[in-house]
């Protein structure tokens, strides 16, 4: 991240405007979505008003950008960011008999979410609904499992992919031995 005041101060305005059009969004969407003023953000995007920590918070939250990204260098851009394997954090008092990894970023909490879980014999994972509309996907990678969602039950071997709404009560179950999964969460 850069260092230098100047540069952030230069940067944010040009950085908002690009997520904001990325986004395909207007100066008064972005005002609904954060809570900030149509005014306030057409002035931090032309560089005339530099925004408080809170300010830019609720614009990075509405606009689904890293904090931390706007303010980064632009010969920054061309990175591989790497999470090494003891890293990755991990869910430990979620479900029995399963090892949960979070392998997607954190601010992609709530929205799309990846997931790489290990079961032991007879582990389950067994979920609440979900936000209305979300929905799972997920992938064996080692062993069996056994899904349901709301009365829908399946069985899936190494190999199969099973999609599934996630906003009834739902689970995942390893009744015949160990098993390994890749899991996406997309809430709605």
């Amino acid at each position: 991240m850069t260092e230098n005041t100047d540069d952030i101060l230069t940067l944010l305005p040009a950085r908002l405007k690009e997520a904001r059009r990325a986004q395909g969004l207007s100066l008064e969407a972005v005002a609904n979505l954060s809570g900030v003023s149509r005014s306030m953000v057409s002035q931090i995007e032309r560089g005339e008003s530099s925004p408080t920590i809170a300010t830019l918070w609720n614009l990075t939250r509405a606009l689904q950008v890293d904090f931390a990204g706007l303010l980064e260098a632009a010969d920054m851009q061309d990175r591989i960011e790497v999470l090494r394997a003891a890293d990755v954090p991990k869910i430990e008092n979620m479900g029995q008999g399963c090892r949960i990894r979070i392998l997607s970023p954190p601010e992609e909490a709530g929205g799309h979410e990846v997931y790489d879980i290990r079961f032991d014999q007879g582990g389950a994972l067994v979920s609440q609904p979900h936000t209305r509309g979300a929905v799972e996907q997920l992938t064996v990678l080692e062993g069996e499992i056994a899904v349901s969602s709301g009365n829908a039950k399946d069985q899936l071997r190494a190999g199969d992919t099973a999609r599934y709404a996630a906003d009834v009560a739902h689970s995942i179950t390893a009744p015949e031995g160990p098993a390994r999964v890749f899991l996406i969460v997309k809430n709605a």
